[in-house]
């Protein structure tokens, strides 16, 4: 877990790394479905995704969720149904799972195959937040502003908002983190697995 405070009221992500034993990943996958289904009828609960392993040099399924705050994380963390579960998918593994919990933007801000423990500094994740978001946007207006704007507002912000925010988490940000990486990531600061 991150050595950040988090507050009650701040939206969580949690991302689960787990090494699943050869032969085992068709097991695990179901009982990961079903663990995640579980927890889609827990309050607050906002969503999850499931990414299998990128790479033989990346080798670990990564799991990442999210609540609405803290109160509702710790509700599911501890409740008896992920216990449950938990014991199904950890006979699964080749070693206990691993798990970060991280307010804001710091899922942004996560390079394959490496676990940084220590987010970047705040500073630093604004400034390489901005230099994705900047031109990111302007490309869009560019390419699409006369077209929305015969849109109302409010349609045309959440149609705007949903595109920036989709390309910023799946396509922009991890290729920037990359880019940045020696500077969001000093060396003596990265955990590589």
């Amino acid at each position: 877990m991150t050595d950040q405070p988090i507050e009650n009221s701040m939206p969580i992500t949690v991302v689960i790394s787990r090494r699943v034993k050869k032969g085992k990943e068709k097991a695990f996958e179901k009982l990961s479905t079903k663990m995640t289904e579980a927890a889609a009828r827990f309050p607050g609960h906002q969503g999850a995704v499931f990414l299998r392993p990128g790479s033989p040099s990346d080798p670990e399924y990564r799991i990442i969720f999210k609540f609405d705050n803290r109160e509702h994380l710790d509700a599911w963390l501890a409740s008896d149904e992920r216990e449950g579960w938990l014991k199904d998918i950890e006979s699964q593994l080749e070693k206990p799972s691993a798990m970060e919990v991280m307010p804001g933007l710091v899922p942004w801000f996560s390079l394959p195959g490496q676990n940084p423990v220590q987010p970047p500094l705040k500073y630093k994740m604004a400034i390489v937040t901005w230099l994705a978001i900047f031109p990111t946007v302007s490309f869009i207006f560019w390419l699409f502003g006369e077209r929305l704007l015969t849109l109302p507002l409010l349609l045309r912000t959440s149609i705007m908002t949903a595109f920036i925010v989709i390309l910023m988490t799946y396509i922009i940000m991890p290729q920037f983190t990359r880019w940045f990486s020696f500077w969001l990531f000093p060396k003596q600061d990265r955990d590589v697995r």
